[in-house]
């Protein structure tokens, strides 16, 4: 488990195919130090788990589910990683609930700088779309952040069949402009993105409920009572 704070930037040094799947080598001194066979890092949001270190890299297998379904499937050695180790029980949680496991991927639509702060807008895969809410919380590659703004939702009835862009945006503060890979992010670029686990558990319990009342009424006879 994750909070979203990240605590340095990495960079990815080496990448080694492993069956269908990489070995990757990141060079984090911080991560590194104490890194312990088995421990679990989030590499840009994604949870990885040791399994070898030095005093300032460790290695990690990534597995073909994990590269295609998230924007680290396109890194290549250099690229820079926002790095965060497991939260220690009882330790502050100074951002959300992060677990690590990437929804969807992201692109970077729009940045408009400001004189202390940037504004990125990003795509947002459709069917992720109904579990992000202004105000609400967000991990992009792994860095919880605030939404700042929402597109909305597609009207009923507005007689086009097709599907305006869903977007969402985050406000960026200076210091996670410093502290975060998302201080150099472009237009163009992917990033992985996870729901709020709250929202998504309520999306579920929902489904099962619509699916139960469905059920019901296809039980009940038409015009008759239970």
């Amino acid at each position: 488990m994750f909070t979203g704070i990240i605590e340095e930037i990495g960079e990815i040094t080496a990448i080694t195919p492993a069956g269908d799947g990489w070995r990757l080598t990141v060079r984090a001194p911080k991560a590194a130090s104490d890194a312990v066979h088995g421990e679990s890092i989030a590499v840009s949001g994604v949870c990885l788990t040791v399994v070898g270190s030095t005093s300032d890299t460790f290695d990690t297998d990534v597995m073909k589910q994990t590269l295609d379904v998230a924007a680290i499937g396109s890194a290549t050695v250099g690229t820079r990683v926002n790095i965060e180790k497991a939260m220690p029980v009882g330790a502050r949680l100074g951002g959300h609930i992060v677990q690590g496991h990437v929804d969807g991927v992201g692109e970077v639509l729009e940045v408009r700088p400001g004189a202390q702060w940037s504004v990125l807008r990003i795509s947002l895969p459709h069917d992720l779309a109904p579990l992000v809410v202004d105000k609400g919380s967000i991990s992009v590659d792994g860095t919880s952040l605030t939404v700042s703004a929402v597109s909305e939702p597609p009207s009923t009835g507005s007689g086009t069949d097709s599907t305006p862009q869903d977007w969402f945006e985050v406000s960026l503060i200076p210091e996670t402009l410093a502290a975060t890979t998302l201080g150099s992010r472009a237009v163009g670029d992917r990033v992985n993105l996870e729901t709020d686990i709250l929202a998504r558990h309520v999306e579920r319990l929902l489904a099962f409920r619509a699916a139960d009342a469905g059920a019901d009424r296809a039980a009940t006879p038409e015009g008759g009572s239970r």
